[in-house]
């Protein structure tokens, strides 16, 4: 009964009405049945007549996208086919073995030898539904198969179980249910740390690994020793202002009341000066110089210095002085000069009799000029000191890269540190100083955007533009990726890479998570492009400010829309690149999710048992090789199908649809009046920040405006529970920050800052004058943004503008100004995306991400930050060689 019923499918399908013209079909070389990839069997020539209904043919035609041929029937052979039944179930009941499937079903309906689970496609066809017995027996076998391959348990004479040849997988981290995106900070989602992290963010190795966790201890204890000795024996260094009187025409001899102890002696003075931009506007100089005075008489005369010689024992110093008629309204200006004392000259000193050293300063203008003069008979010897500093930044670096400590505890260890190695260098700075070091206007824009920003949370915005977002990209992933970057983008030209990231890393973590991929990835690729963005104007990167507040750098052109025009080009080029680049890096869309979706689990699964079913056919001769080649053109297809997968990562659509309607539906606007509360203060804080970038209505700092700003909120919104508000704020962040701010300053005033200067303006002076543009371009771009990645932008700016400056004003060098203010604002922008604490945008999303669950370390974000870096640099670096080598743009 199962062969005629067989007879009667195999009829239907092939439309065949005599047993002669079945036979003759299977022997005939002129008609080759393909077998297609995705689901029943393929044919050729006519449709056949009884396969179904007008529904059935029409699905059928909508599930088969392209055939091909595997196998022509004409080539199964007897000895192929008899290899076909040793092949598993699943093996040879797949569609594509089609061609041994009809063949098989012909030899059973001429021999009656049938063979039921050989051809179940065809026997699919058949109208009642008592296949599913078979099925579920089937996948039994197919299960059992595929543990052949992928698990053996072995028995031991032990009656123990050994594993043998087990494929594991990665770890899975649940994902976080949607249902409760709303809350904690900015979301109370905490998703389950890894294994190797504690709740502190600390790595649990020190605990399995005793060596490494006392040996830890021990070098961390050692460096305090250190410390403590140098701050116990060093005192303050206290160098107090004298306030002297020039008279007109005569020289103004100060004496020191002690011998110099080196060769060098830092003086500082203030007064009416001008800046060294305008030097060549005035005729009118201060001159000072050092003077060795020693007595020719006896010690015990009554007048010692009646007769005495005199030698001067350094270079003069001229300092331009502005107008006589200005010096009750001139602003007071701090000027420095280390003086160096020759060798020869200090053992003389040293030598003489009752020898003193006196400074001398004269005025070539008819009035009195008062000055304030500070001097340092003990400064740090810079050629040391720059050994030191490259030090402490190192042992930084070694605690941070290692995650030997907390990122905030090894700022705090190597600023104290580098204050004690001051104090051991006899310039032990005093606690005015220290907080004097401090940006407290950075420390106050964060203060007052964390507190802003977990206000907002309240009302529930973020999770609604994560909602919106997530339904505009349609469940795409690299759609959602370029969405969320292009907006990073957009804000940070406008406002600080700070707020931007503060604003956009909650609706990043959120998307991720209603998506099960990874944030990590997401949140560094946003900080990326806040960096980038941040490039664009004049206020969005602190680099910036400084760059275009340099009066110099303003009289000569460099406007706000000057600034935007040159920058926007070169930000495009470079955001296409660092977009190019992340979908490189990512060509796996598996390294973006936080599991492997089941689909693709399954094509690995099928890969790995069809090709170790071709494996076990040996290629010994061409029958064998007919069956190993369609197992293996097989295998072809199900990779194609898998990397296809791969590199296109989408939401199925209908999860995607029931998602996005529960997403709507839990995630609405919670708080309206705050929500327009929150917006009316916004509005008001960015148009301060506008105001501060025209100098005739700058009146309020970043910092200020910003905390009016949330002052305003407060009071607005009546919030009563402060203790919720400040628990929000990241303060270990803060704290990083601060003690960042005390170290760069150390290491300055250790010597490395201007000794990196140096190196710059000597190289640029040591190529021919037709080469010098192109080499400024490229020294002062690659100097400050490789600096600025292991050192603060902020001092690296700072330095880099005096250079450009100075290289500008020497006409003699012929170097234009504004292409070298463009490198300069790349530099240290893009430079900031090398490492995480290159800017600061890269720490706060640090601990956003910590304080979620999500924790990277600087190593994590060096492996992607620091080749985006590069790359951009060098791409940066062909833009501006291009506008202002090749076309002179400027």
């Amino acid at each position: 009964m199962n062969y005629l019923n067989n007879l009667n499918v195999f009829k239907r399908r092939r439309n065949i009405s005599s047993t002669t013209d079945s036979s003759s079909a299977v022997s005939s070389p002129a008609t080759p049945l393909p077998a297609t990839i995705d689901g029943a069997a393929g044919t050729s020539g006519a449709p056949p007549s009884g396969s179904g209904t007008p529904q059935r043919k029409k699905k059928k035609k909508k599930n088969r996208k392209r055939t091909i041929s595997v196998v022509p029937i004409s080539e199964v052979t007897e000895a192929s086919l008899e290899l076909w039944r040793t092949l598993p179930p699943k093996i040879r009941h797949d569609p594509s073995m089609v061609s041994f499937q009809q063949v098989e079903l012909e030899h059973a309906r001429l021999h009656g030898d049938c063979h039921e689970d050989s051809f179940p496609e065809i026997q699919g066809l058949e109208e009642d539904g008592a296949e599913e017995d078979d099925d579920e027996e089937e996948e039994e076998e197919d299960e059992e198969y595929e543990n052949e391959f992928i698990t053996i348990n072995v028995t031991n004479e032990e009656g123990q179980n050994k594993e043998i040849g087990h494929v594991k997988e990665k770890k899975e981290i649940p994902k976080p249910h949607v249902h409760h995106l709303a809350g904690h900070y900015i979301g109370n989602i905490t998703p389950p740390k890894h294994d190797d992290i504690n709740d502190t963010g600390q790595n649990n190795l020190d605990e399995d690994h005793p060596f490494r966790k006392y040996s830890k201890i021990i070098c961390l204890f050692i460096t305090w020793l250190l410390i403590m000795s140098f701050m116990v024996v060093k005192d303050e260094k206290l160098v107090e202002p004298k306030h002297l009187s020039i008279s007109p025409g005569k020289t103004k001899a100060y004496i020191l009341p002690h011998l110099p102890q080196s060769t060098r002696i830092k003086v500082t003075l203030e007064g009416t000066f001008l800046s060294e931009p305008y030097s060549n506007i005035t005729e009118h100089y201060l001159e000072v110089y050092l003077q060795m005075l020693s007595s020719t008489l006896e010690m015990n005369s009554t007048d010692m210095y009646s007769s005495s010689s005199t030698k001067n024992i350094s270079d003069s110093w001229y300092i331009p002085i502005v107008h006589p008629y200005l010096f009750d309204s001139a602003p007071i200006v701090k000027e420095q000069r280390l003086f160096d004392i020759i060798d020869t000259n200090y053992e003389q000193l040293h030598q003489a009799n009752g020898g003193l050293v006196r400074l001398m300063i004269r005025s070539n203008i008819p009035a009195s000029m008062p000055i304030a003069i500070r001097y340092d008979q003990s400064p740090v010897n810079r050629d040391v000191g720059v050994i030191y500093a490259a030090f402490v930044l190192i042992f930084l670096y070694v605690l941070i890269i290692w995650e030997i400590v907390h990122r905030t505890f090894a700022a705090v260890i190597a600023s104290t540190l580098a204050i004690s190695i001051l104090a051991a260098l006899n310039d032990r700075p005093t606690m005015e100083d220290i907080i004097g070091w401090i940006d407290v206007e950075t420390i106050l824009l964060l203060f007052s955007m964390m507190i802003l920003v977990a206000i907002l949370a309240e009302t529930g915005i973020f999770d609604f533009l994560s909602v919106y977002i997530y339904k505009i990209t349609n469940g795409k992933i690299w759609s959602l990726i370029h969405c969320l970057c292009l907006c990073t983008v957009l804000i940070s030209s406008f406002l600080d890479n700070v707020t931007t990231v503060l604003l956009m890393a909650p609706i990043t973590i959120r998307l991720c998570e209603v998506m099960d991929m990874n944030p990590v990835p997401i949140l560094m690729a946003i900080t990326v492009h806040a960096n980038i963005g941040g490039t664009t104007t004049p206020v969005g990167d602190p680099p910036n400010i400084i760059i275009t507040s340099n009066q110099y750098i303003l009289k000569h052109g460099v406007t706000f829309l000057t600034f935007t025009a040159h920058m926007l080009v070169g930000v495009i080029i470079v955001v296409i690149t660092t977009n190019i680049h992340l979908r490189i890096i990512y060509k796996n869309i598996n390294h973006l999710r936080m599991h492997e979706p089941k689909e693709l689990k399954e094509l690995r699964r099928n890969i790995k048992v069809w090709e170790r079913a071709a494996g076990k056919i040996p290629p010994y001769s061409k029958d064998a090789n007919i069956v190993r080649e369609t197992l293996m053109k097989k295998v072809k297809l199900l990779r194609h199908q898998y990397k296809k997968k791969m590199t296109k990562g989408t939401v199925p659509e209908d999860i995607y649809r029931s998602t996005l309607e529960e997403l709507q539906r839990e995630h609405p606007i919670k708080n309206r009046p705050l929500l327009i509360k929150s917006g009316i203060v916004c509005v008001f804080i960015v148009s301060l920040f506008f105001l501060e970038s025209i100098p005739e209505l700058r009146r309020l700092s970043s910092g200020w405006a910003a905390l009016l700003g949330v002052v305003l909120l407060l009071i607005i919104s009546d919030k009563n529970d402060m203790d919720a508000v400040l628990s929000r704020v990241e303060w270990p962040t803060l704290l990083f920050f601060a003690a960042m701010f005390t170290l760069m300053e150390a290491v300055e005033r250790m010597g490395l800052i201007d000794w990196i200067g140096h190196a710059t303006e000597t190289i640029i002076l040591s190529v021919s004058e037709d080469l010098r543009l192109a080499v400024a371009i490229i020294i002062i771009l690659w100097i400050s943004a490789l600096t600025s990645a292991f050192v603060d932008s902020i001092p690296v700016t700072a330095m880099m503008v005096k250079i450009v400056v100075a290289l500008s004003e020497k006409a003699y060098l012929g170097l234009p100004l504004q292409p070298m203010v463009w490198a300069l604002a790349f530099g240290p922008c893009l430079g900031g995306n090398g490492t995480l604490v290159g800017a600061s945008a890269n720490v706060i999303c640090a601990g956003i991400a910590e304080q979620h669950g999500y924790r990277f370390s600087f190593m994590d974000y060096f492996k992607l930050g620091f080749p985006i870096m590069l790359v951009s640099v060098l791409v940066t670096t062909g833009y501006l060689i291009m506008a202002h080598v090749v076309f002179a743009w400027h």
